[in-house]
């Protein structure tokens, strides 16, 4: 294993307080030495269910692609600990990173240096507002609000009130969602009244946002989720609190549609506590973030289209191309279907 650089040090040294914030020095725990690479990952957080299922993946995926993976480093829901990261990357030598800015507007400086150095960047779950990328991986987040906004409105009957925790609106994801779940509130139901709730991400701001709602609005019959990996914990326990968790055939069941579909999402709809979820493939995710990070270093070219992995890539503006994965909606009808990531990771 080589020695870090002097560098990359003085990047960590900076870092100290963050944990987890710099990897260790050449290939890492996972993917294979001598493999096509060495490549670089920066993990965005590891607060959330759904984040460190895609962690778990992605050293599984790299052995299986081939490829010298550097240790992975984690930016902790931060830009500046992103930014510093892959500079560290980069001076162990990554010939492509895979990263997955949450704060989509803020990461274009760092994609510019690297475009410039010659690496080429795989981003992950978000797609970045400048700047240039090799390829995007991530899902058509305007789909899941819409899916979320059909479920609830099919089930609350184009009437009622519903809590919506949006995710940051820095970031596309949370905006794409929350557009979405406006227009198509707006066109299709009416007669709902939605509360946007911004959080960031927090999983406490939900809670307390929700805290509120419940105060002034009792009669509260829907909560959309936008994640389900740091939302569905807190929600559940504040509705335990006010007796509201009760099964859907009861008149005070609160239904809920989340976005993640971790396996502790997939088990609140069996238990009945949550209605359904909008599976976003952390599998998939670290599986082709990592095919596409290993082609960039192979010379690789793509052009819009249908793929032979069931998604479809698609130019989004200058150039810049996203490969959609699917994002199925999971209820209790097919929640045991064992083609879902949530029911397979802890096999």
């Amino acid at each position: 294993m080589k020695r870090r650089s002097s560098l990359t040090a003085a990047v960590c040294l900076a870092l100290a307080g963050a944990l987890t914030a710099c990897g260790g020095g050449a290939t890492g725990t996972g993917g294979t030495a001598g493999g096509v690479g060495p490549i670089g990952m920066d993990h965005p957080r590891a607060d959330s269910d759904f984040w460190n299922s895609y962690i778990k993946y992605a050293p599984e995926k790299a052995k299986e692609l081939g490829i010298d993976l550097l240790n992975p480093t984690n930016s902790q829901n931060k830009v500046e600990n992103l930014v510093a990261n892959a500079q560290a990357l980069q001076s162990q030598g990554a010939k492509a990173i895979v990263m997955a800015p949450q704060d989509t507007g803020a990461i274009a400086s760092t994609l510019d240096r690297l475009d410039k150095a010659g690496i080429p960047v795989v981003t992950v779950d978000t797609r970045p507002d400048k700047g240039k990328a090799y390829m995007v991986v991530r899902a058509d987040n305007k789909a899941y609000g819409e899916k979320a906004c059909k479920f609830l409105g099919d089930k609350l009957g184009g009437k009622g009130k519903v809590v919506e925790f949006q995710g940051s609106l820095s970031s596309v994801n949370g905006r794409d969602r929350s557009e979405a779940f406006a227009a198509c509130m707006k066109q299709n139901y009416p007669g709902i009244t939605v509360f946007e709730e911004p959080t960031e991400w927090e999983g406490p701001k939900a809670s307390a946002a929700l805290q509120t709602r419940l105060n002034e609005h009792p009669d509260i019959n829907g909560i959309y989720m936008q994640a389900g990996g740091v939302f569905l914990a807190p929600t559940l326990q504040l509705l335990r609190q006010k007796n509201l968790l009760v099964p859907p055939s009861d008149p005070k069941h609160v239904f809920i549609v989340s976005n993640d579909g971790i396996p502790q999402e997939l088990e609140a709809i069996r238990k009945g506590e949550i209605d359904a979820t909008v599976s976003q493939p952390a599998d998939l995710y670290a599986k082709w973030a990592l095919f596409y990070a290993k082609a960039a270093v192979e010379k690789k070219t793509f052009k819009p289209g249908k793929t032979d992995h069931d998604s479809e890539i698609v130019d989004v503006g200058n150039g810049l191309l996203e490969d959609q994965l699917p994002a199925p909606l999971i209820t209790k009808e097919n929640v045991d279907d064992k083609a879902f990531w949530g029911n397979q990771i802890n096999k």
